[in-house]
């Protein structure tokens, strides 16, 4: 079949007619205008002649004359790849030597540059796609434009954006030409620019129309002719906005803030995973006494805080609590957020999350007695908190006699609450506000950059214990040295499983660090004891470092006495000019440096029992893909455990759900931008802030270490295959405990999100290498190779 009808092309028959005939024909069978046309199948365009006979025949009983010719992949006008402007487009063709010239210009702009790139960066294979062309009746209109269903700058939902010109539509959306920009928002307007009232209310309809029927915000490509009758040319969904938040039964608006960068996470998180950690986040702040409901949003982590921010009693520490952890981006939406009328404060009884009940007086009384005890006896906290570490490491371990999934699954949901939780808790918290308080305490007196430093080389971390001892295996490689710098990770990884690799000390760092990882906090996510590729390359990269002085060892000692001499010097001149004052941030930065590296160990603690819950679950999808209920065991972390309890018990099939949820969890991977706060209508709050103003070539963020480098600029999007040369400065959209092996080699850092006690700027700030933190849009700003100054005291990145 090499022709067919553009009515009858279907989603059925996607990869025949691709992404826009088959979007054409859904419009055509829902009654829609859409001009007459036909299509030429992608079987043409694999025998690579095109039939003429065929397409000449349909182009007569077309009525012959003016037509448009427009390319149709098979990857194209997908959920999170429109194509738009990649494959080529031929108007106002008449006869038939320049049709089929037309169908085949469509066919080779498939592997054009531009859309091999556009391909490339979306991980889509260019061997699978094939081309389709579709051939419509040319309309003459006298206005075009596209229309946007929501909002695509900030993702409203409730408004509708138009961009319209005279003439074709191709002046549109080729940015050729000046247009009208219309948002539609339920207000009535003036007949100004070229569209007029009636226009506008018809392009409302039929967005309201579509986007109820495919379920999803749409880009709408659409004319009106001579005779202001409207047509549709192209429907497809909107490929850039962040998906909206489910769906409640609570007082609107809400607002929304994202977890996961807390934890040096923006990837979508697994069902699985989820699902996991929507408990442990709960309950962690449960006992904190804040009841926040975490909600799943494109698989991101994102905590309700629309209570706290209407009640009168939270709302006035809210902004001053998301210093340590959430960083300044969040800081400035929240402000928004607190400033909108909307989110006033309620009159009458608190709500939930709001004033501190009996439960939240009892953990007050908690917390007051064990942040008290740290700070009294430092080394006797930090002694019981390592106990208690090794504790839960103990505990976490299943039985030996599991031997059925059913056996199995009872134990992934028995695992209870952690005992032991405020040995853990309360040393870090109180040597993470011994590190924050005395920055309030020394203002006027000390600099951001000063503090920082003071805080560098921190002993007791455990993430910089494990960095170290990578290095030292690194150093131990001996004969071995080409062999791990010439090997690809993925090969040395394969051949270490297999028990084929020489002996260099891998065995025993993976014992103990081998339950880490990259996005290590997601159940699904593989630790490096099951794929040690991302531990090679940083043993491949430590190899590289020729100067002993740069050496992480070096780096990190260098540190540790630049932080112990500024503290000295920082407490006298702060003690002579502010005695009580000096007195008391000299008595909580000492403290800092003796509790605030224990930061790192609470997560690593807590990621005993998802190692081995992950375990027994892959244990239970091995099962269940020997029965054939899953395709290969690891689909079982695109299941909840409800419906792993299904499957085991009832032999419900899950694989459908798997296929959906897989390739959204694809889809979602691919999204570079996840926003630090939405509204229930889908608003990207930080997108409706005022932009920032910064000097020409300079980005401006927030000073996280101390310190001024200048060097090439390496973008970061995966640690695991990651080649960073010393010197490098290191940028990334977040960083996490497994991005960290990648500091011992850069000369300094540059994230997108972050707050200044977050997992990256620690341990920048202890290796010693400047850090600036919230960078909007670094690492698409930043190419790899740019000459980049870092300056880490004023906060900024200049490109050169």
């Amino acid at each position: 079949m090499h022709v067919i009808p553009l009515s009858e092309a279907t989603t059925d028959l996607f990869h025949m007619v691709g992404g826009k005939a088959a979007g054409l024909g859904e419009l055509i069978r829902r009654g829609e205008r859409v001009p007459e046309g036909f299509c030429v199948t992608t079987e043409a365009h694999r025998l690579g002649v095109v039939p003429a006979a065929e397409v000449l025949a349909a182009y007569q009983r077309l009525g012959a004359g003016r037509v448009a010719v427009r390319s149709s992949a098979t990857a194209e006008d997908l959920p999170d790849a429109s194509f738009a402007g990649q494959h080529d487009t031929v108007l106002d063709v008449v006869g038939d030597a320049e049709l089929i010239a037309a169908v085949e210009k469509c066919w080779a702009s498939l592997h054009s540059d531009r859309a091999t790139a556009y391909r490339d960066a979306r991980q889509i294979d260019n061997r699978q796609v094939r081309m389709a062309v579709v051939v419509q009746r040319m309309i003459t209109p006298k206005v075009a434009g596209v229309l946007f269903t929501a909002n695509p700058l900030i993702g409203r939902r409730d408004e509708m954006a138009v961009d319209a010109a005279p003439g074709l539509g191709t002046a549109v959306v080729g940015g050729a030409a000046t247009v009208d920009h219309y948002v539609l928002d339920g207000v009535r307007r003036d007949d100004t620019g070229c569209l007029t009232s009636a226009h506008l209310a018809d392009l409302r309809a039929t967005g309201e129309r579509l986007q109820a029927h495919f379920g999803c915000p749409q880009d709408i490509e659409w004319a009106v002719d001579a005779h202001d009758v409207q047509w549709l040319l192209q429907s497809r969904p909107i490929t850039t906005v962040f998906p909206q938040p489910p769906v409640t039964d609570k007082p609107l608006p809400r607002v929304y803030l994202e977890f996961g960068h807390v934890q040096g996470m923006l990837r979508p998180v697994t069902p699985m995973g989820m699902s996991t950690l929507r408990t442990q986040i709960t309950a962690m702040l449960a006992a904190l006494g804040v009841r926040v409901e975490i909600v799943d949003i494109g698989g991101r982590l994102y905590g309700d805080l629309t209570d706290l921010a209407r009640d009168r009693s939270s709302r006035r520490r809210l902004v001053k609590l998301m210093a340590v952890d959430f960083g300044p981006r969040a800081q400035a939406v929240m402000q928004h957020v607190l400033d909108d009328p909307r989110f006033a404060p309620t009159s009458g009884r608190p709500r939930r999350g709001g004033a501190p009940g009996a439960a939240s007086r009892r953990t007050a009384r908690r917390a007051a007695v064990g942040i008290l005890r740290a700070l009294a006896r430092p080394d006797t906290a930090r002694i019981r908190m390592f106990e208690a570490v090794e504790q839960l490491r103990t505990r976490s371990t299943a039985p030996t006699d599991l031997r059925t999934a059913a056996e199995r699954l009872r134990f992934v949901q028995a695992q209870d609450a952690d005992d032991s939780a405020d040995a853990i808790m309360w040393p870090i918290v109180a040597g993470m506000l011994a590190a924050a308080l005395p920055a309030t305490l020394l203002k006027g007196l000390a600099g951001p950059d000063e503090i920082h430093t003071v805080l560098g080389g921190m002993p007791h971390n455990v993430t910089i214990e494990m960095d170290l001892a990578l290095w030292r295996l690194a150093q131990g490689a001996g004969e071995h040295r080409r062999l791990l710098l010439d090997t690809p990770p993925a090969e040395l990884a394969t051949r270490y499983l297999r028990g084929t690799l020489p002996d260099i000390g891998m065995a025993a760092f993976l014992e103990v660090y081998g339950h880490r990882g990259v996005a290590e906090v997601d159940l699904g996510v593989p630790r490096w004891e099951e794929d040690p590729a991302p531990v090679f390359a940083a043993v491949a990269n430590y190899l590289r470092v020729a100067d002993p002085r740069q050496g992480p060892d070096e780096r990190f000692r260098r540190a540790a006495v630049a932080a112990e001499r500024a503290l000295a010097e920082l407490i006298g001149r702060a003690r002579r000019r502010r005695p009580v004052r000096g007195t008391i941030a000299g008595f909580l930065l000492r403290r800092a440096r003796s509790l605030a590296g224990l930061r790192e160990a609470g997560k690593f603690a807590g990621l005993y029992p998802l190692r081995e819950t992950r375990r027994q679950l892959l244990l239970i999808g091995a099962e269940l893909h020997g029965t054939g209920l899953l395709d290969q065991p690891d689909d079982i972390m695109f299941l909840t455990v409800d419906e792993v309890h299904a499957a085991v018990h009832q032999g419900v099939d899950p694989r459908a759900t798997v296929t959906s949820r897989r390739a959204t969890h694809r889809r979602e991977l691919r999204r570079r931008t996840v926003p630090v706060a939405l509204l229930s209508d889908g608003t990207d709050v930080e997108a409706v802030l005022p932009a920032t103003a910064a000097g020409d070539g300079m980005l401006a963020g927030v000073g996280a270490s101390a310190g001024r480098v200048t060097g090439p600029a390496r973008v970061v999007h995966d640690p695991g295959t990651a080649h960073v040369e010393p010197g490098d400065v290191l940028v990334a959209a977040t960083t996490d405990p497994g991005w960290t092996p990648l500091f011992l080699t850069a000369a300094a850092l540059v994230t997108e999100t972050g707050a200044i006690m977050a997992h990256g700027p620690t341990v920048a700030r202890e290796y010693g290498i400047p850090a600036v933190i919230c960078v909007p849009d670094a690492t698409r700003t930043i190419t790899t190779g740019q000459l980049v100054t870092v300056d880490g005291g004023a906060g900024t990145v200049t490109v050169h």
